[in-house]
């Protein structure tokens, strides 16, 4: 990549400290390569661990969303907030959970026309409105998402997906994070 990656500092894999290399290589052997979101953010190691503790924790806990869901509110929050590292990254990894190209890149451009259920519409209105107007959610998304079958631990999973990803475009952002060329041609063949 003749790009930098980001606009701050990106550390080597053997200057960081020992579980964060080797949470990196076992990243690095899953995929054939380093995703740049862990040289980035391994600038601050404190702030990587609990960064992907969090991400853990809310994408791949088992519950009623799918991990297909869990990335299409990745996509479709992170191309609202601009974020081209995470619409590339998840993008892919969404093309690859839900076995779709087309929804991803339907997602990534604009979920409102994408072929999805109305379920699926749904749990993306509210994660849009959480990202951009949460002061205004009330009684009646949480009723609507329970006529679509969520569950409250669903909605606080949608929510919290929205939210933490927010935090993350903007990060992706003011770093300047440059996606992996790997990435673009994930999940299409």
């Amino acid at each position: 990549m003749s790009q930098p990656i980001s606009r701050f500092p990106v550390p080597t894999l053997d200057s960081l400290p020992d579980d964060i290399q080797t949470r990196i290589r076992a990243v690095q052997e899953k995929s054939g390569f380093i995703p740049n979101v862990f040289l980035v953010l391994a600038h601050r190691p404190d702030e990587f661990r609990a960064f992907m503790a969090y991400h853990d924790a809310l994408m791949d806990k088992p519950g009623g969303l799918s991990k297909a869901d869990r990335e299409m509110i990745v996509v479709a929050t992170s191309a609202a907030n601009q974020c081209q590292y995470c619409v590339i990254a998840h993008g892919a990894i969404l093309r690859i959970r839900a076995k779709n190209p087309l929804l991803a890149d339907q997602v990534a451009v604009n979920y409102l026309k994408a072929d999805i259920t109305g379920k699926q519409r749904a749990m993306l209105d509210f994660a849009l409105k959480v990202a951009f107007e949460a002061y205004a959610v009330d009684d009646e998304d949480f009723a609507a998402l329970a006529e679509h079958g969520y569950s409250q631990e669903d909605v606080w999973d949608i929510a919290a997906i929205a939210a933490f990803f927010g935090m993350s475009n903007r990060m992706a952002n003011v770093t300047s994070m440059r996606p992996n060329d790997e990435f673009y041609t994930m999940g299409r063949g």
